[in-house]
């Protein structure tokens, strides 16, 4: 294995140090997501942000917005320094966390990196597991804790830049969003869309640059991490129900066994090139299986006739539609795949077995296929299902796969068709892709230059793609073309309950959107931890010098 890669050059600056200090204390604040101590996060900022004289002396440019209609009571923080002129960068980032149950007996540690990195080191030189992570730590190279990479350095080095824009003036604006939910549903940042406009408008502000906070990962020398993304990468969670018709067990061929139906498909679709994308050398990797289950409800000696299977599709510059259309093919050869497999099994027993004609043909649909043949079929059918969709919408222990197989179930209940088919949909919040277009040519070449000019300064090497890997909230920021979303819209059960999405805002329509943010190892793991020299020497040296380019130019 590569050794881990040495610290920045010393930088003992200020922004250096504050960036770490704040990184300290915000990993200090529990913020698991769907928690109390996430709702308890944003006043908690706001009152450390109050603190500063800017804000003391403008509290009106400070602002807590509570996410409307959310059981938990979570809000986004808004935090606006005003220089001269309407020009603003827009600096936002996520603060709640995913659990830190997996970190076991040192749970209680997960908010303190320094003791925690003393009491890992311990146990992983006992283990002799984790070799890598283990030199990371004796190295002093990284920091560990719940958040120190995801993503509370990032937001930490984006209130030092604003506390150092504070304190100097000048040109331009910044204004820092930070957002609950993340991890989860996107809560805050669909509903920060709205508010960001608002706050815009409220004070005179133009968004010339969207910058998000959020950490890469890498387990090399840090070059796939000191990066600069020109956009985020896409996702659809493709879901099919796949329905069969059940026979006994002594007698299998009688119906139709969807678990067999569905492990053919999964067969197909997992990891398939098809549903991958290669864009100038960056991959949007091919779908996994994320879940997949039987739907009966508990042990008979019948074949399941009913089973959901779901899986992450990403993307880079292709259509839903597309996905679907492929997705589709695939199902159908998977379909007939399943139908020849069985056929010659069937023979090759040397019996006299039949197989029944449903084998043949099995359809393949979309929800907006099986909706419109619902509806046609019984004209209350769409009263019916919103309700049905408001009343899964207030189910807090489904998450959004499961609400949405429910309603996919209700709509072929209501259908009048009986098995086997296959019903693709979306099974959860679509996330748009999303990348600098070649109009924004001269907007790259300044993002360029500047992260070249701090390389140097710095000694780094800093380098550039066109998406950022991970699902995030930029994709919210600036949500994807209306005759995609339309067709989104109208496969995906929850949309318009569950999931509500914000309204194109005229403010953000041609807001371009990039990652600039720390870089580390294992998030969402107990070895969750921060290249320390990049995050707090290198980052916010790198925004600040990316603001300024931004504001100042011609």
């Amino acid at each position: 294995m590569s050794k881990p890669p040495p610290l920045a050059p010393p930088m003992p600056t200020e922004l250096a140090d504050r960036t770490r200090a704040l990184t300290l204390e915000l990993v200090s604040w529990p913020s698991v997501t769907g928690t109390a101590d996430e709702a308890a996060f944003a006043p908690r900022l706001a009152a450390l942000l109050a603190e500063h004289s800017y804000f003391r002396q403008h509290p009106a440019h400070l602002a807590v917005r509570p996410i409307a209609g959310d059981r938990l009571g979570r809000a986004n923080v808004l935090a606006l320094v005003k220089g001269s002129g309407q020009r603003t960068v827009l600096l936002t980032g996520h603060f709640d966390v995913v659990p830190v149950d997996e970190y076991g007996d040192l749970a209680p540690l997960a908010g303190k990196p320094e003791e925690l990195a003393r009491r890992l080191i311990e146990r992983l030189r006992a283990s002799g597991t984790y070799p890598m992570a283990l030199r990371d730590l004796e190295s002093g190279a990284f920091m560990p804790g719940r958040g120190a990479l995801d993503m509370k350095s990032g937001v930490a080095a984006g209130i030092a830049v604003l506390e150092q824009f504070a304190a100097g003036g000048g040109a331009g604006n910044l204004l820092l969003v930070a957002t609950p939910d993340e991890e989860n549903q996107s809560a805050g940042m669909r509903a920060a869309v709205p508010e960001i406009a608002a706050f815009a408008a409220m004070h005179d502000l133009h968004l010339e640059l969207a910058i998000n906070l959020d950490a890469t990962c890498d387990t090399g020398d840090g070059r796939k991490g000191q990066v600069v993304a020109m956009g985020s990468i896409g996702k659809l969670l493709l879901s099919a129900f796949v329905v069969g018709t059940d026979a006994h067990a002594s007698q299998p061929l009688d119906g139709v066994n969807g678990a067999y139906l569905a492990a053919e498909l999964v067969s197909a679709l997992e990891f398939a090139p098809e549903l991958g994308e290669l864009t100038q050398g960056e991959l949007a990797t091919p779908p996994a299986t994320l879940g997949l289950r039987d739907l009966k409800a508990g042990y008979t000696v019948t074949t399941p006739s009913r089973v959901w299977v779901f899986w992450n599709v990403m993307s880079h510059r292709r259509p839903a539609t597309e996905v679907f259309a492929i997705a589709r093919g695939l199902a159908a050869k998977a379909m007939v795949t399943a139908h020849e497999r069985l056929a010659r099994r069937a023979k090759s027993t040397g019996a006299a077995v039949s197989m029944t004609a449903a084998w043949q043909a099995i359809p393949i649909m979309t929800f907006a296929d099986l909706q419109a043949t619902a509806a046609a079929r019984d004209q209350s059918y769409l009263v019916g299902f919103h309700a049905r969709a408001l009343e899964l919408a207030g189910r807090d222990d489904l998450d959004f796969p499961s609400r949405s197989r429910a309603l996919i179930e209700f709509a072929w209940d209501a259908s009048g068709l009986s098995g086997p088919a296959v019903v693709l949909a979306i099974g959860s919040l679509p996330y748009p892709a999303l990348t600098l277009e070649a109009d924004q040519a001269d907007l790259r070449t300044l993002l360029l230059s500047t992260a070249a000019q701090v390389g140097l300064d710095t000694d780094t090497r800093i380098g550039a793609i066109s998406w950022f890997p991970g699902i995030s909230d930029m994709s919210f920021l600036k949500p994807g073309p209306a005759t995609d979303l339309a067709f989104i819209a109208s496969n995906t059960p929850l949309w318009g309950s569950t999931i509500i999405w914000p309204e194109p805002e005229a403010a953000l329509a041609h807001l371009p959107v990039i990652n600039i943010g720390p870089w580390g190892r294992d998030y969402h793991h107990w070895l969750e931890r921060v290249h320390v020299g990049y995050a707090f020497g290198v980052l916010p040296r790198l925004l600040a010098a990316t603001c300024h380019a931004v504001l100042m130019r011609p």
